[in-house]
């Protein structure tokens, strides 16, 4: 399970890395990481702060609104 959560991390890492890196320069796999961290911290910033009242709303089996 945990795996397949960083593979798809990774690769969307990848994507985006290669937009700025070529694949074959040395620092590609750094410059990856880096952004696999920092799509990690974005992901994990946005459901701390995900706001209760927009789960409330999506939620159609919650009825106390």
């Amino acid at each position: 399970m945990i795996s397949w959560i960083v593979r798809i991390l990774m690769v969307a890492a990848g994507v985006v890395t290669s937009w700025f890196v070529a694949k074959d320069a040395p620092i590609f796999g750094v410059a990856q990481m880096m952004v696999a961290l920092l799509l990690l911290t974005f992901v994990v910033a946005v459901l701390a702060f995900w706001p209760h009242r927009w789960t409330a709303a999506l939620d159609r089996s919650d009825k106390q609104l």
